[in-house]
């Protein structure tokens, strides 16, 4: 099989992780909407827990092999940060929806190239800093700031973005000793704990129809990971990596289609110049490297 092939299964695969992932935030959102986010995100941690033990022992040999580390605080950390950021996210899409939460999510590519420098070493050229300042007058759009009322659940799905932005950084630092089904089993372990302790004090009844919301709540997770792992098994990242802002289109339609949100125009501009952005900041990395 040619790298040719390789790519477009690649892009492929990475569209079905889009697709599942958007599925899964649509579903996030139903479900945090009738019942807490600390337990929806506890009960979606537990499948999730279980998924990666499953995919680590696998490539690992051993649970043992794959938990072992010589970073151990690091890995928690982002353990921990991921879990955080799930739940502020689920919040922001409670709160002021799927179109706007995920067009604001969007600035963190960008985000991660201006925060490289001071977590990872690594230098910032006056190009990426160029496409990281165009992409915050994006961000600006899409806020309206000064402009009618400013809504402060924006600041919510801005938290979100940082802290994946500060969890990506961490798995680069990561990557550095430890080996990717380390990290991805530190990833779903921690969470899983984290959500526990956290979820069980705010445990709601759950009406039938929507465990079996929940139930394909964990499987489109589930079944999101599973395919971006192949994703990048087959192709590279740097080649893939730009087609994940379809989520962010999916979602969208979700949003509009599912719950009735409108499309602004502000949202619109201002995404295409954050999206606009982010790519060329992901396809300066991949010539730089």
């Amino acid at each position: 099989m040619s790298a040719g092939q390789d790519t477009r299964l690649g892009i492929l695969l990475m569209i079905g992780t889009c697709v599942l992932f958007s599925l899964q935030d649509g579903i996030s959102r139903h479900l945090a909407g009738e019942y807490n986010v600390f337990m929806v995100v506890m009960i979606r941690y537990w499948f999730f827990a279980a998924f990666v033990m499953t995919v680590t022992v696998r490539q690992a040999g051993s649970l043992r092999a794959a938990a072992a580390t010589a970073q151990p605080h690091l890995q928690i950390t982002r353990g921990v940060l991921l879990a955080l950021e799930i739940c502020v996210m689920v919040t922001a899409f409670v709160l002021l929806g799927l179109v706007e939460s995920l067009a604001i999510f969007a600035s963190y590519p960008l985000i991660v190239a201006a925060l490289s420098g001071p977590i990872l070493g690594e230098r910032v050229g006056w190009q990426r800093w160029g496409a990281i300042g165009i992409g915050f007058v994006g961000i600006l759009v899409i806020l309206k700031p000064g402009v009618g009322v400013f809504s402060p659940y924006v600041l919510i799905a801005l938290t979100a973005a940082t802290l994946f932005a500060i969890y990506s950084l961490l798995t680069r630092r990561a990557a550095r000793k430890d080996a990717s089904a380390t990290s991805f089993f530190w990833t779903g372990t921690v969470g899983a704990v984290v959500m526990t302790c956290i979820g069980l004090f705010h445990w709601q009844p759950m009406i039938p129809a929507d465990w079996g919301w929940m139930a394909l709540l964990c499987v489109t997770g589930a079944s999101g990971h599973y395919l971006l792992i192949r994703c990048y098994e087959v192709a590279e990242a740097s080649a893939v990596q730009p087609f994940t802002y379809l989520q962010l289109v999916f979602g969208a339609m979700i949003g509009v289609l599912i719950y009735g949100e409108v499309l602004q125009p502000n949202v619109l501009a201002g995404t295409a110049i954050v999206v606009s952005a982010g790519i060329f900041t992901l396809l300066r990395e991949r010539r730089v490297r």
